[in-house]
């Protein structure tokens, strides 16, 4: 897999212009540039901050790179266009983004409540941007200068790409593109696809004729303009069914005389010519588009949509992934194979571009929680081959582990010390998607290319795959070893079943990079839910937890892990959250907060959510069930299981104790899970509501707010 760097293109005219030190929100900064126009307006749902832990930073300083004149809107008012006429009509398109998150998941809970803040908006306040804001943004976008390109992407959009359960609605969606009316759609990590785009179209090329990049989507009728002739179509739009299995070719079969102007024939002097015949020719992956089921049929089929899920995720490695198409009505919507993942020297210049690394200067003192989050955070890597099944990570950033060097990282790690206000010497992570992927890669590119399995570590980890934690070993040591940084700390989350392959790394890890406690994800105890998760088994966590009590202690350090749980994923049973809840009351754990399963769109288990099967099989009608939570009041009683210990929860668990006959769990004991009796004014009553007063109230108030 291989495509040019992306720094290989000729330079747009406006890099003469030089170099903002922070991309204009307004028109009076843009005459303060020399500019009379943007060729790009990236607009986002989250504040621009210049920082590249925030997308549309990197999006907006890659292109300022290739010479293109990039302006944002960040937030804007949309309802009205007003605020998307701000900069001017671009001259090449508008880049629509939700920004950081999808847009639902910002604003609601797993029980669809809205949230009272929003991190990525000054001083955290919530209300910020519309409910599914690539839509809204795109469409305001065309109401302000009709005509101009409209190019969707971020991870709202890169979930959405094809029809997708939607948790907040509780029915399948339609294409984000179609909704958006985008005119494409870039998914993944786009810096590729941009590039190459803004190219393009600054040549004067028309964005209906750019059908050929990898990492983009769009609406067609029939095969699309622009492809050459010669693309088979597989049509995987129904279940597969058995059907005539015809035999093998003998190579040996001599064709009936006069048949085959090749058969086998007797020479003259009676001699029998013997020709094998050919193997037949396998399509050509990179000529063949695969259907998938339509629109119309996941929306009424679950079954339909469960097969359509499974099949989409197969076609996600870049070495052998084919087009997909979708018909959504009269059109199709074509998806064109992942990106090719960037080369470490191109990861590396993207992450070093003139970032100013704060927030906008317009937003004065506010404070955006989510930049004080990761101001002293470094990312070292891109992508994530785990496969968990209700993450969305390797969905939008791929299998592949992309990595930058280690000299580029110490030279960020450089810009925070010197350039960063209120560096105190502590980086707070030297992460990504995961804190211990770093360098790691199938041991043979071959097999990596080739590969359709949807996780690297599940149900083990893979023996092809490089598990050497060397390389970040020799990065933390250094890190460390800057002047003026005194301490270097991990938050990403930790693989704790390949950290257990390398007890070299817990120990480096636990002498120097725990802050007193690490918090690591078993995600669950029971092996059904688990098998649904695609995670290990809590024997794994087992031995992570006996070396990381054995290395702590030779440290002469006091630290405690802080597990993670999930609390009503699909495969999950009442049974399966009582073991747990009484694994954790065990060994002592009392959660403070507790994570309700979230059908995030186009994630694998949220296609067993919606359709009860499980597409990590292959699906057909007698395929296996997946028993789901779906009631308010099986979501509450799982979470009561996670939270045990508060007696807010105890009416609720002792109902449902006497229920499952496990009454025994109810007394006074150190063997008991709740106690008998009820501490004034606490509890739930078994609707589930809180005993009448002030705060019921509001609670009541709220509820009816929410859609």
């Amino acid at each position: 897999m291989t495509a040019p760097d992306i720094f290989s293109h000729r330079k747009h005219w406006a890099y003469k212009l030089g170099t903002a030190p922070e991309l204009p929100m307004s028109r009076a900064e843009m005459d303060l540039l020399g500019w009379d126009s943007c060729d790009i307006v990236v607009v986002t749902g989250d504040a621009y901050v210049d920082h590249p832990s925030f997308g549309m930073a990197i999006i907006g300083r890659l292109l300022e790179a290739q010479g293109f004149r990039v302006g944002i809107i960040a937030q804007p008012g949309w309802t009205s266009v007003e605020d998307f006429r701000r900069l001017g009509q671009p001259n090449l398109f508008f880049g629509i983004t939700a920004g950081n998150m999808d847009s639902m998941v910002n604003r609601y809970t797993s029980d669809r409540r809205l949230r009272s803040d929003d991190a990525y908006t000054p001083d955290g306040a919530a209300g910020r941007r519309p409910d599914r804001s690539v839509t809204v943004y795109a469409q305001r976008a065309r109401e302000a200068f009709k005509g101009v390109p409209i190019v969707i992407g971020g991870i709202e959009a890169s979930l959405r790409r094809i029809a997708h359960y939607d948790h907040w609605s509780e029915q399948v969606r339609r294409s984000v593109l179609v909704d958006a009316k985008g005119d494409l759609l870039i998914y993944g990590n786009a810096e590729r696809a941009l590039v190459e785009l803004a190219h393009r179209l600054a040549r004067g090329e028309p964005i209906e004729q750019i059908r050929d990049l990898r990492g983009t989507a769009f609406m067609t009728r029939g095969r699309p303009e622009g492809l050459s002739d010669g693309w088979a179509e597989i049509d995987s739009s129904g279940l597969d069914r058995p059907g005539r299995v015809d035999p093998h070719p003998d190579p040996y079969a001599v064709s009936p005389k006069g048949t085959d102007a090749n058969a086998s024939a007797a020479t003259p002097d009676g001699v029998q010519v013997i020709r094998f015949q050919p193997r037949p020719q396998r399509t050509d992956r990179t000529r063949t588009v695969v259907r998938l089921p339509s629109f119309a049929q996941v929306r009424e089929d679950p079954v339909l949509y469960a097969h359509a899920s499974r099949v989409f995720h197969l076609e996600t490695n870049p070495g052998n992934a084919r087009a997909m198409v979708q018909a959504h009505g009269d059109r199709d919507v074509w998806l064109n194979p992942p990106p090719i993942p960037l080369t470490t020297a191109e990861l590396d210049r993207v992450y070093e571009l003139p970032y100013s690394r704060r927030p906008h200067s317009s937003y004065g003192e506010a404070r955006i929680p989510a930049w004080e989050m990761i101001r002293f955070s470094v990312n070292i890597m891109r992508g994530c081959f785990g496969g968990c099944t209700f993450c969305s990570i390797t969905e939008h950033e791929g299998r592949i582990i992309q990595s930058r060097s280690e000299e580029s990282i110490l030279r960020e790690l450089e810009e925070i010390r010197d350039r960063t206000p209120g560096f105190t010497g502590t980086i707070s992570d030297l992460g990504g998607p995961t804190a211990n992927m770093y360098r790691l890669a199938c041991k043979d590119p071959r097999i990596e290319s080739s590969c359709r399995r949807p996780s690297c570590v599940y149900p083990d980890v893979c023996p092809n795959l490089n598990t050497d934690h060397a390389p970040l070993i020799r990065l933390y040591r250094r890190a460390r070893a800057i002047p003026g940084i005194k301490r270097v700390l991990i938050a990403s989350g930790l693989r704790y079943d390949l950290a257990v392959r390398s007890p070299e790394y817990i120990r480096e890890l636990v002498t120097h990079h725990v802050g007193g406690y690490l918090k690591i994800a078993p995600e669950h105890t029971e092996a059904g839910p688990l098998s649904k998760m695609m995670k290990p088994g809590i024997g794994t966590y087992d031995r992570f937890k006996e070396l990381f009590d054995r290395y702590s202690r030779e440290a002469g350090k006091e630290q405690y892990l802080i597990p993670y749980f999930i609390a009503a994923h699909p495969g999950t049973s009442d049974e399966d959250m009582l073991n747990l809840a009484l694994w954790l009351k065990r060994n002592g754990f009392r959660p403070d907060q507790v994570q309700g399963f979230l059908p995030t769109p186009m994630a694998t288990a949220s296609a067993m959510y919606y359709s009860g099967r499980n597409p990590l099989k292959k699906v057909t009608r007698d395929s296996e069930r997946v028993p789901v939570v779906r009631k308010q009041r099986q979501r509450r009683l799982h979470k009561a299981f996670l939270r045990y210990h508060d007696p807010e929860n105890w009416p609720l668990l002792r109902e449902a104790l006497k229920e499952m006959g496990r009454s025994e769990l109810i007394g006074n004991g150190k063997r008991h899970l709740v106690p008998a009796f009820q501490p004034a004014g606490t509890g739930l009553s078994p609707e589930g509501r809180r005993r009448p007063g002030r705060t019921a109230v509001r609670n009541r108030r709220d509820a009816k707010t929410q859609p």
